[in-house]
């Protein structure tokens, strides 16, 4: 019902939500904060700490309007440097698509699926019931969405035979088993090897992607950056993903997921080495 709305109005909503949930709960509070805090001074970039709470609000808000209303998000979105994506895809190996949870990321796939077939992992919700809510938002003609398991990886590497694109969420902590430690912003982060396994194993393009939320109803701007070869060390490539990870989220930092867990310690995973303070 809040998706059938203007854009400007479900921003409003969201933003007033966002507000809520951070005076409401202590738990999401001891995680924003302090990741985003210590990310900005890290870099030495203002802090905006209400502004950033608004702006996560916005981006659970700008997702539902985005999965109701494509059609009408497409007509309001700029993309930059489309010549990126075009020279990537001449080279007929496929795209890896990597986009981090910041401003309209909804909006991306669905741009790309209007040009290319695209397949895009994703991790189920462990309610049944929000994982058959999120499917149905999230379906759009020529977009395949598989699981983050072997057979979702399988299919991945079959649309990447075929010349497709791929889409990865790179900010997501991995299962443990799955990822290296590898400082972002400053602190040890367990971060996925996957894409970095896909680009090198036929020279494969990754390009990160951002969609920055513009005036209040004003839609988005996507950007697209092709990021340099991944080092053939996965210790030193874990480093290069997040440092263009972290690039990508400095083109608008407040509106970043800061109420995820990006530092959390997956179970079956090694502890980082050399640190003496608690993951959170």
């Amino acid at each position: 019902m809040i998706a059938m709305l203007p854009l400007a109005v479900v921003q409003l909503i969201g933003a007033f939500l966002g507000i809520l949930a951070y005076i409401g709960s202590k738990k999401y509070r001891s995680l924003f904060r302090p990741q985003y805090e210590a990310a900005l001074t890290v870099r030495g970039i203002p802090f905006r700490l209400w502004a950033a709470v608004r702006a996560s609000g916005m981006l659970f808000s700008d997702s539902l309007w985005i999965w109701r209303n494509p059609k009408k998000a497409l007509e309001i979105t700029t993309v930059h440097n489309w010549d990126v994506v075009q020279d990537a895809m001449s080279e007929g190996k496929g795209m890896i698509i990597l986009c981090p949870h910041l401003g309209g990321y909804e909006i991306i796939p669905r741009y790309l699926a209007n040009h290319y077939p695209a397949t895009i992992m994703y991790r189920p919700s462990r309610q049944e019931w929000l994982n058959e809510v999120v499917e149905e938002g999230r379906a759009y003609p020529n977009m395949h969405f598989v699981q983050t398991n072997l057979n979702g990886v399988r299919q991945m590497t079959r649309a990447l035979s075929k010349g497709e694109v791929i889409a990865i969420l790179p900010d997501q902590v991995p299962s443990g088993g799955d990822g290296i430690w590898a400082n972002f912003f400053g602190r040890p982060a367990y971060t996925t090897t996957l894409p970095i396994r896909l680009a090198n194993r036929h020279n494969t393009p990754a390009v990160m992607f951002t969609a920055k939320r513009g005036i209040l109803g004003g839609g988005w701007v996507i950007d697209a950056k092709r990021l340099d070869s991944f080092s053939d060390d996965p210790n030193i490539a874990v480093k290069e993903l997040n440092t263009a990870i972290e690039a990508a989220i400095l083109v608008a930092p407040e509106q970043f997921i800061w109420s995820y867990n990006r530092y959390k310690h997956p179970a079956g995973a090694e502890l980082p080495q050399a640190i003496s303070y608690k993951i959170l």
